[in-house]
């Protein structure tokens, strides 16, 4: 498996596709505003492919100083529960060993329609290394847990990430969870 910066247009639609069904408009980014993250040198949109070039899935991250934050990961849903998604993580994790990697997950410990796959999702990220931060965010009005691997991470170096990176225009809707 590889991780390929998507820098045509065919992987971007690919990625583009995969982002609109894995992930509720509540908590998409304007895919325009992650393209010009990534132009700026801010971010990387990565293909997740096979030795023949099969589009598996996606990653996409945000960078600022020593931060690194999975914006968003999903593996196409042919590819899900076969071990594909761990060890794509675990490419991730080699990839910015260098840096403080974290994510987001919707919380998991309030009811939902989704509750299965939340505590699912966190499971998946624990059993790779992950481990929960000390506080939790309001993101665009999403209650999320921050998980982070081998390392520390405040809620001002989150915010700060945000804020740098794609402006007033998201940070302003951030703040700490209750």
């Amino acid at each position: 498996m590889y991780l390929i910066e998507a820098l045509n247009q065919n992987r971007l639609n690919k990625i583009q596709d995969l982002y609109i069904e894995a992930f509720p408009q509540a908590e998409r980014k304007p895919f325009d505003l992650l393209l010009k993250t990534r132009d700026s040198g801010q971010a990387e949109i990565l293909s997740v492919e096979n030795e023949n070039n099969d589009f598996l899935g996606l990653a996409i991250t945000a960078q600022y100083q020593d931060m690194i934050l999975l914006d968003y990961f999903a593996i196409s849903p042919n590819q899900r529960s076969s071990g594909v998604g761990s060890k794509v993580f675990q490419l991730l994790k080699q990839r910015y060993a260098d840096k403080r990697f974290f994510l987001e997950i919707e919380r998991t410990d309030i009811v939902a329609d989704n509750q299965l796959q939340r505590q699912r999702r966190k499971a998946f990220y624990i059993k790779n290394g992950m481990k929960n931060m000390p506080f939790r965010v309001n993101l665009c009005g999403v209650e999320m847990e921050i998980l982070a691997h081998d390392c520390y991470l405040s809620f001002q170096d989150y915010f700060n990430l945000y804020h740098s990176l794609f402006g007033e225009h998201i940070s302003r809707h951030i703040s700490l969870a209750k």
